[in-house]
């Protein structure tokens, strides 16, 4: 069987920084990013669109935003009304996923997944490629509540859309820090099968894995350490179509005055702009693809 790797690159629109690394990479033949989503909350997602607009054959979907965990910089919810439970004290998105999964009414939810997908097709991504969601608030994976999930994957199949949420769940995927799964294995593998036959049942796409890089170990110390470890991450792949994603930014003030890890997604920019991380993923016999390639695989 062969192996298939999309490389998304998630919080496009989120700073000017953003926006100059995913645009940069996605027009670069060179570049390994196949696929981008948009998070429509945010200052840059207008720019984000109009660049969509202007490039229909990239594969560019959009981010479902449910919170916001920046200290100085925080958006709202995308949706003109009933938007109460999705706002933490202040008028904001909730910080942690946590927060989302216990404080958010199901209809409000709906309402403000409709209103993002909607807002980003009126902005200029007339034709959305795929969707997925930030931090993982819409997936139940912090206290059980999977009926947020069974909610978007029931609108990503009305608008006709794939998913970011993996076909087949391992014990990876389980002790991966960046998925932050806190729900006991035998409560995932309880209503695992039955999420992803909804998902099926519903026409959405999927990937068959889904690991991202991680943070905390010897990748930190420098930008050839964490190309050494991402480069050996994907060598070790498996068969099937695997999505990975990251956070690629260009050093700007705004990204600075963001995140105090910045340097990570710059490092993130610089591994995908470097021609050697394409050519070190075909050498191991993977084939790079996008989101509408796997829409079109999965028919």
């Amino acid at each position: 069987m062969d192996r298939y790797l999309i490389i998304n690159a998630d919080d496009f629109g989120m700073c000017r920084g953003a926006n100059l690394a995913v645009t940069e990479l996605l027009k670069d033949e060179k570049s390994a990013l196949t696929s981008s989503t948009i998070m429509t909350p945010c200052a840059w997602a207008p720019e984000a669109c109009q660049f969509a607009a202007a490039n229909p054959e990239l594969a560019i979907g959009v981010h479902l935003t449910f919170t916001s965990e920046w200290s100085k910089y925080r958006w709202a919810p995308v949706n003109t009304s009933n938007t109460d439970s999705l706002r933490d004290e202040e008028g904001f998105m909730w910080h942690e996923s946590d927060q989302v999964e216990q404080n958010v009414d199901i209809d409000e939810v709906e309402g403000e997944i409709r209103a993002q997908i909607e807002r980003c097709k009126k902005l200029g991504l007339a034709t959305p490629s795929h969707l997925d969601n930030h931090m993982g608030s819409l997936y139940g994976i912090e206290t059980g509540r999977f009926e947020l999930l069974q909610t978007t994957l029931a609108i990503a199949g009305e608008y006709g859309l794939p998913f970011r949420l993996p076909g087949i769940f391992s014990d990876a995927m389980l002790g991966n820090s960046m998925l932050e799964i806190n729900v006991d294995k035998s409560m995932i593998d309880m209503v695992y099968g039955k999420i992803i036959e909804f998902a099926k049942a519903n026409g959405v796409a999927l990937p068959d894995h889904l690991i991202p890089n991680e943070w905390g170990g010897p990748q930190d110390n420098s930008y050839e350490d964490f190309r050494e470890y991402l480069y050996d991450l994907y060598a070790s792949f498996p068969e099937g179509i695997t999505e990975t994603y990251l956070h690629p930014s260009i050093e700007t003030d705004d990204l600075k005055g963001t995140s105090g890890a910045w340097h990570r997604r710059v490092w993130e920019y610089q591994v995908m702009k470097d021609p050697a991380t394409k050519q070190h993923i075909e050498a191991h016999g993977i084939k790079l693809i996008n989101y509408r390639d796997l829409a079109a695989m999965r028919k």
